[in-house]
């Protein structure tokens, strides 16, 4: 039997402050007898760099969609199409187009605690160790049980975002079965390589317009706040990304002969990389965080959010966080400039004593509403310029390298802007009192949520607004080794949509 340890990146997933009672029977009886429909789904790989995966998945997408009486699409794409399903009700009804994503990230099986993260494995939680459990033991289980237990699913996407996807088709499935109406049209757009940046999705978007026309989009996905609450997110940030290099010798040196003679590239980019940033992390180029405004009422629904800080730093184990913003929720209000990744020479058992012949590194930036991509990127190359570094996009020359002492290759992609939509705007306030009527609580309100989804190209080519509704556990470990979901999340999760799926749109 194969235990492990919630990885330190995860959250401390506080127990949700509704229960048994406000969950369906019904609901929980068609999740749990229904479960194998769901490891069946699990156990499809979806990386996107294997595109045969993918086709196989598309296809058992679109059965299982026409099985629900969807007209099924390809939209062609200059790489793996999107799929549209529509289910019309009636013309005189409103159309809302939902987000959905089915691939997932690669996966480094040495780092999962099972034999394969597309063979899906029921855990429970033991303080704070997951312990592999029999099916045959969960299925007797009652919701408390589930939640006491901390029962989940591991398996890559299993939050990531086949679990919103599966919650959907269980919620379809129940309204099917129990006669309840849909009270709008439906569109769903379903993305095979969201986790690449949606490569052809704006233009996609362009192209199919008037086939996805709609009044409204929902994104199913992401996690809910740490607490457990019912959630909605009214924006999620951009993102773009930059590729730097710095130079030393053509090829490693001997340390011994070369050292303080032949230039080292990893000091080169060491400069340019903490001139970006003074040691609060506040970024200290002229004109990045121009045009964001925290106002009174802002800063009212940021401090609304529930967020225990002390508990984030705990689990992330740091004392301080940078200085962006004065809270978690401020900080994300803002542009990123993240150092992802930095690569050079030899570590560990490789090392080597050299002179390393070139330094890379990976810079994400987050963007916002208020921000330009290409602007922050220009920004960006510009500050390097002024540290007396030439800038170039291709690899330098011979001549070029004997002619400047200082050289950054410098590539750059703007992959999608952020999106937000008004917390009071009609769709907010129907989703929110959706949320109130389902579960019996206020949802927790995110103005703007630091992950990036696709979703700006839809809203603008559209002229449509955007709410995603998350409903997946905090502690997912998307991403990650070991990612998971817990069964409690997953059918409140069900029951979300029906909420959604059957209250009129007006």
């Amino acid at each position: 039997m194969k235990i492990f340890k919630i990885i330190p990146i995860s959250f401390l997933l506080i127990a949700p402050v509704y229960g048994q009672n406000d969950i369906k029977d019904e609901v929980f009886d068609l999740a749990m007898n229904n479960m194998d429909e769901f490891v069946e789904f699990l156990s499809y790989p979806n990386d996107s760099s294997f595109s045969k995966d993918i086709y196989n998945l598309i296809e058992w997408t679109k059965n299982k969609f026409k099985s629900l009486d969807f007209l099924m699409t390809e939209l062609e794409t200059s790489s793996i199409p999107l799929l549209l399903a529509e289910k019309k009700i009636h013309d005189d009804l409103k159309t809302i187009l939902i987000y959905l994503h089915l691939d997932g990230q690669p996966v480094d099986i040495t780092r999962w605690n099972q034999e394969d993260a597309f063979k899906p494995v029921f855990k429970k939680n033991e303080n704070g160790i997951f312990i592999e459990d029999d099916w045959s033991k969960i299925a007797n289980y009652n919701y408390s049980e589930l939640d006491d237990k901390d029962i989940r699913i591991f398996a890559r996407s299993s939050s990531d975002a086949k679990g919103p996807v599966m919650m959907l088709i269980q919620a379809l499935k129940f309204m099917k079965l129990k006669n309840i109406d849909q009270e709008f049209n439906v569109k769903l757009i379903m993305d095979f390589e969201e986790e690449i940046g949606s490569p052809s999705l704006p233009s996609a978007v362009e192209v199919h317009k008037e086939k996805l026309e709609s009044d409204a989009l929902l994104i199913f996905d992401g996690p809910q706040h740490a607490t457990g609450l019912p959630t909605l997110n009214f924006g999620n940030r951009g993102i773009s990304s930059i590729t730097l290099k710095t130079y030393g010798p053509i090829v490693p040196q001997h340390s011994g002969h070369f050292g303080n003679y032949a230039p080292n590239p990893v000091f080169r980019m060491s400069n340019i990389l903490s001139s970006m940033k003074d040691e609060n992390g506040i970024v200290k180029i002229k004109g990045y965080y121009d045009g964001i405004n925290i106002t009174d009422e802002v800063k009212e629904y940021l401090d609304a959010v529930p967020d225990n800080e002390d508990e984030m730093k705990d689990k992330m184990e740091f004392k301080t966080p940078e200085s962006v913003g004065n809270s978690y929720q401020e900080a994300i209000q803002y542009p990123s400039l993240n150092v992802r990744g930095i690569r050079s020479g030899w570590v560990g058992s490789e090392v080597r004593t050299i002179v390393p012949s070139e330094c890379i590194a990976e810079i994400d930036v987050r963007l916002v509403i208020e921000t330009d991509g290409y602007r922050l990127h220009d920004l960006i190359k510009k500050h390097i310029e002024s540290l007396g570094y030439i800038v170039t996009d291709k690899e330098p020359s011979k001549e070029m390298r004997l002619k400047y002492d200082k050289i950054v290759k410098f590539n750059s992609k703007v992959s999608y802007p952020a999106f937000r939509t008004d917390i009071n705007s009609e769709l907010g306030i129907w989703l929110n009192e959706i949320m109130l009527k389902t579960f019996d609580v206020k949802p927790v309100l995110k103005r703007t949520s630091g992950g990036s989804v696709p979703i700006s190209p839809f809203v603008n080519v559209l002229n449509i607004p955007a709410v995603g509704v998350p409903t997946v556990n905090k502690d997912n470990n998307q991403h990650s080794p070991n990612e998971n979901i817990r069964l409690t999340n997953y059918i409140r999760g069900i029951k979300t949509f029906i909420g959604i799926l059957s209250s009129k749109f007006d």
